[in-house]
């Protein structure tokens, strides 16, 4: 019974589940192809409705969506209501601009007239994580489904009932049975999903590992696919650096989440200048943070999602610290009940790390002092990775000349990266391609259809 809910603060079983047997994934692909066509023959106006409705829902029932993710996942209950009212943003946004989004585009040519007509592909594969169990599963929802597309979702294994509640909110917002199906399904399983011939595109987020499985099979049978994998976002702090403003969001920046974040910040790349004091200001507010029940209001870490994540973590922070890294604050384990792992910071971490190359997904922060700021750009797109990324500075313009220099997917500049449903979102190099939000989101999963008239 591969789908096993486990409160993180406790380490109590909540509940199992059972992978679909054969025969009932088959009727969800035989459902999905039957509702697919009427559902992208309804009009637009009435899809951006049913849109709207389901935004209604996730406000009204905002709290206890939150303790589903709390109680299976960890996450801080301010934190889960906060994933529930973006996700009701992103519903919104996407009722109100698919009109525009999905509008034919004219364009002049040798005919009498030309344009780009956007429609749906048919049945979209989901592949989503546990860390953010309700807005990574929206926010590519929204816009697929508004499209015209249906969509099965494949959720993390340890996150079973989030799955199945979004399930039931589409049912109780009035879409269509069979639209928005949740798969709990194996890996195999899914396999099989994306080779289905019915099935015309896949999305993941994940796993840089769980990527390359999912683009192999998506590309044997050319299917369209969006990948959003692993970050190890460069926090530059340079010389000029507003330390009150910058130590404040590098703190939320890298702990939020218990830092189980994509982007999050992970490597502190801080200039000679400005390094002692930003080194022992941050870890002065880590410090501050501690572990506890992630329901009580006043928790201000909370636990890992599954006990071999945090092993995982452990493990790279005991390499960083043998190759001569120094725990300013944390690093060893917590005793008691739950997987909870202290907020550490990791000073001089080096190349010959395992926590210089490789993402370290939870609340632990790497501090790569460097001589200046030309150094620092040098050692941020020196990672395999390129998602996320920020610079921090007084000077604003020199903030924005380093960010497009920077191989990421996002550059924010005194402000820590975070999606928005009006900005694309995705990364570069190994973290993936293609990109989620904005009007670049919508037209992933859409045929932009050339019709062209004499």
């Amino acid at each position: 019974m591969p789908h096993t809910s486990i409160n993180p603060a406790s380490g109590e079983i909540l509940a199992r589940f059972d992978d679909y047997p054969a025969a009932r994934l088959e009727t969800a692909l035989a459902t999905a192809a039957t509702v697919q066509p009427a559902w992208a023959a309804r009009p637009l106006e009435e899809r951006c409705a049913l849109l709207r409705a389901l935004a209604q829902l996730l406000k009204s029932q905002r709290d206890a969506l939150a303790d589903i993710m709390t109680r299976e996942m960890g996450k801080l209950t301010r934190e889960a209501r906060a994933e529930i009212e973006k996700c009701a943003l992103a519903c919104e946004f996407y009722a109100d601009q698919a009109a525009a989004f999905l509008a034919d585009e004219t364009i002049g040519s040798d005919a009498g007239k030309s344009y780009v007509a956007y429609q749906p592909l048919g049945i979209v594969f989901a592949v989503m994580p546990w860390n953010f169990p309700f807005w990574q599963v929206l926010r590519f929802a929204a816009p697929t489904l508004v499209a015209g597309n249906a969509a099965l979702l494949k959720h993390a294994p340890n996150v079973p009932q989030c799955a199945l509640a979004i399930e039931k909110l589409f049912q109780e917002a009035g879409f269509p049975s069979g639209v928005f199906q949740t798969l709990l399904i194996s890996t195999d399983q899914a396999a099989q999903v994306i080779g289905d011939a019915r099935v015309h595109a896949v999305t993941l987020t994940g796993s840089e590992r769980a990527g390359r499985a999912v683009a192999a099979t998506a590309g044997e049978h050319l299917k369209k696919c969006v990948l959003e994998l692993g970050g190890s976002d460069a926090f530059i702090v340079l010389d000029d650096a507003d330390l009150d403003w910058t130590v404040a969001q590098a703190r939320k920046a890298r702990f939020q989440n218990a830092g189980q974040s994509c982007i999050a910040a992970k490597r502190f790349i801080v200039t000679a200048g400005i390094a002692e004091d930003f080194v022992a200001r941050f870890t002065a507010a880590v410090g501050e943070l501690v572990p506890g029940d992630p329901r009580d209001e006043h928790t201000t870490l909370a636990p890992m999602a599954r006990d071999d994540l945090r092993a995982g973590l452990h493990a790279q922070v005991q390499d960083a610290l043998q190759h001569g890294a120094r725990a300013l604050c944390g690093g060893a384990l917590l005793d008691g009940p739950g997987f909870y792992y202290p907020a550490t910071v990791l000073d001089g971490i080096t190349p010959d790390m395992r926590a210089w190359r490789e993402e370290l997904f939870g609340p632990a922060a790497s501090i790569i002092r460097v001589k200046d700021e030309a150094e620092a750009l040098q050692v941020a797109n020196g990672s395999p990775y390129g998602l996320g990324s920020s610079v921090w500075t007084r000077d604003t313009a020199r903030g924005e000349a380093l960010a497009r220099q920077l191989a990421a997917g996002s550059a924010f500049v005194n402000g820590m990266v975070k999606s928005d449903p009006r900005l694309p979102f995705g990364g570069v190099k190994q973290s993936g391609y293609g990109r989620e939000l904005s009007h670049h989101g919508i037209r992933e999963f859409v045929n932009a259809k050339t019709v062209w008239l004499k």
